[in-house]
């Protein structure tokens, strides 16, 4: 099964199988065991495509004994680019799809996307904040618009997991010097394992919210710069927060601290006790 918008159907009519698109060449922007990335040009516009490959019975057996439902390909990353959209998130565009085989183990995919243009994740803005601190009212800004997104999400049944500052890419127009704190376009991608249902559960909500503290961790933010996160996520005065939804952000704390001591072998600083109060 392939399927082009009809917009860009001209772009690609000499690709007719799921080997034609496996055959696209391009600058590889990501690759892992099962799954590669890479950017191309057609008719003057730059596009992604991202290329799954069986992921194999062991990783399907491995997620089920774990109780999640394995990702198999590109179709879970097209259905959530429609809905994060819908929800009014920015993010990829997606061109099309295709998937191939109906052995889950063996099936390939793959998924094209328009390029963002020139960007930068917040996770490479971010990295010299601890040295270098940034504008203050870029800072807020971008914690706010990032709370909101997470809110919009979790509150209409997606929840990301992969919820990182890195996915999260700033548009820059016209370059990075002149970033404007009143004009930031965010998009959220690397929508590959998003979940989608009616109600989102609360411990997928305080996973990924954990996620994006781990992630934030060692970029120099500010007690009041997490308290400002807090409100601005849950719509509510910092204290009522603090009081009403303690159970909530100690294992948003717990989430963090498993991710931090995880990923580097070591303890992180001293905002983690933030959640102690």
């Amino acid at each position: 099964m392939i399927y082009i918008r009809p917009q860009y159907r001209q772009q690609f009519e000499k690709e007719r199988s799921a080997d034609n698109f496996f055959a696209i060449e391009g600058e590889i922007s990501k690759q892992l065991h099962n799954r590669k990335t890479l950017k191309f040009e057609r008719g003057g516009k730059s596009f992604f495509i991202k290329c799954h490959a069986g992921i194999g019975w062991l990783e399907i057996i491995k997620n089920l004994a774990n109780l999640r439902l394995p990702v198999l390909g590109a179709r879970t990353e097209w259905l959530a680019i429609q809905r994060v959209a819908e929800l009014g998130v920015s993010t990829l565009t997606g061109v099309g799809y295709g998937v191939e085989g109906v052995n889950p183990a063996r099936q390939r995919s793959f998924l094209i996307t328009e390029d963002l243009g020139a960007n930068i994740s917040i996770e490479k803005l971010a990295k010299d904040w601890r040295s270098r601190p940034p504008d203050v009212q870029l800072k807020r800004t971008l914690i706010r618009k990032l709370a909101h997104i997470a809110r919009r999400l979790h509150e209409n049944g997606v929840n990301h997991r992969d919820f990182y500052i890195c996915h999260f890419l700033l548009c820059l127009p016209d370059g990075i010097e002149a970033l404007n704190p009143e004009n930031l376009q965010v998009y959220l991608i690397d929508l590959h394992r998003v979940q989608r249902r009616r109600v989102t559960p609360q411990r997928w909500i305080a996973k990924d919210i954990g996620g994006l503290l781990f992630s934030s961790l060692d970029i120099g933010l500010t007690r009041r710069d997490l308290f400002r996160f807090m409100r601005a996520y849950r719509g509510k005065p910092l204290r009522t927060t603090l009081e009403t939804d303690r159970r909530f952000w100690r294992k948003v704390r717990a989430r963090a601290l498993k991710l931090y001591r995880s990923h580097w072998n070591k303890e992180p600083g001293t905002l983690i006790g933030l959640f102690n109060q």
